[in-house]
């Protein structure tokens, strides 16, 4: 289990990009309930989720681990592959804020 989760840190990240703990939810395919297990230190992020969540939240990776707790996994990426993978995540997370207030 991942120790010390900035929960402060990560509700402000999230606030930044007018987000909220359940459209982070969404895109990591995890329940509120499960989300709420993270920010409680009751569930561990894997190196997928943190890489997710770095490129929805505009940070790196290692930052997002670090914040995360002590045992969070920083992910491996191949040269360039970041850039766009996070560039893809972000457009998705609008797309589905935007897709949301209009339904």
């Amino acid at each position: 289990m991942a120790l010390f989760f900035d929960q402060g840190w990560f509700d402000a990240r999230l606030a930044e990009r007018h987000l909220r703990r359940e459209d982070l939810g969404a895109l990591l395919g995890l329940d509120a309930e499960a989300v709420a297990e993270i920010w409680k230190d009751q569930r561990e992020l894997k190196a997928a989720d943190v890489a997710v969540i770095a490129a929805l939240l505009n940070v790196p990776a290692a930052e997002v681990a670090g914040r995360a707790g002590i045992s969070t996994p920083v992910p491996r990426q191949a040269a360039g592959e970041g850039d766009i993978a996070a560039r893809l995540v972000v457009i998705e997370a609008k797309l589905d804020e935007i897709l949301r207030r209009l339904g």
